[in-house]
């Protein structure tokens, strides 16, 4: 008997330890570009938030993080229309992140210092219109809206965003502090259930850990949903139909109109840009059919 219960014990640490070690849904979730080695290591080395030519680039983009699904098809568009800018380096990080980097003129991840100065960056209206003295040119090209990230099958029956104030629902939550869509968020849950929602949501369940706030959603929240560690997750529309596109198990619960909130998105070409010519076009081709039809592809309205 002994024995049986030291070989059940140790039969239950090598599954924790394969669950533990379970990196199937990491990103980075776009393609990695190709080069002599791939040393990409999930859950360890991964950097899914860069992109492309690190060195000497022909045009630097930083974009609102929420828009990482469109990355791929959007520069292979722009170069195919644009083939004299070869090196392009992007940045997806959350937009607030984004705009301390412009200002600061640099950004540390990990063991790595990026100086690179913006050409254009893109974000909501709002903060495009707080950084307006930055730019030379601003345009608005796409919109998206609020919709809650569920695993497949809905496990906690939720339907409304009131459900969200139950006890027995984990949440994850984009902290205001560090992303604008986690106000954007508050205000639905206003919409919804007034500030007793709120308070149940961003204060009472935060407090015990129910609610857990994240400082990068559009990575963490999905794999919180897939790792089984949350509920569900108020994120933008885009974000459910990419990871329903590469095949990852959730489902969206959809948020009636009343209740929603719309964002707009906007670029803005920096005046100290070292590449403006590129810049310029890159502008040009966000209003272009064929960069509207990519973002409509996943799940923004253009």
């Amino acid at each position: 008997m002994h024995k049986l219960v030291i070989y059940i014990s140790a039969f239950i640490a090598i599954l924790s330890n394969a669950q533990a070690q379970d990196h199937r849904f990491d990103p980075p979730w776009n393609t990695p570009p190709e080069s002599a080695v791939n040393f990409t290591i999930p859950g360890i080395d991964n950097i899914p938030d860069l992109y492309g030519e690190i060195e000497n680039p022909q045009l630097v983009i930083f974009f609102a993080g929420n828009q990482f699904m469109v990355i791929d098809d959007l520069i292979k568009g722009f170069k195919k229309e644009y083939p004299q800018y070869e090196r392009i380096f992007v940045e997806t990080l959350p937009p607030g992140i984004l705009a301390k980097q412009i200002q600061g003129g640099s950004l540390t991840i990990g063991n790595l210092k990026l100086t690179h100065t913006a050409d254009i960056y893109t974000a909501g209206q709002r903060r495009i219109t707080e950084m307006a003295d930055y730019f030379d040119q601003t345009i608005e090209y796409a919109r998206n809206k609020l919709i809650l990230m569920v695993p497949e099958g809905n496990p906690k029956n939720i339907r409304t965003l009131e459900d969200l104030q139950r006890k027995d629902v984990r949440i994850s939550m984009p902290n205001p502090a560090w992303e604008g869509v986690g106000e954007q968020i508050k205000t639905a849950y206003k919409k919804a259930g007034g500030e007793q929602l709120v308070s149940a949501v961003m204060d009472i369940k935060t407090k015990d850990q129910s609610t857990y706030l994240t400082r990068i959603h559009h990575r963490e929240s999905p794999l919180r949903i897939l790792e089984g560690k949350a509920d569900v997750a108020p994120v933008w529309y885009s974000e459910v139909i990419f990871q329903k596109l590469i095949n990852h198990p959730v489902d969206g619960i959809e948020i009636p109109a009343e209740h929603n909130i719309t964002a707009k998105y906007m670029a803005g070409k920096l005046k100290k840009a070292k590449n403006p010519e590129a810049a310029a076009a890159f502008m040009k081709y966000l209003q272009s059919p064929v960069a509207k039809a990519i973002y409509k592809k996943y799940g923004f309205e253009v």
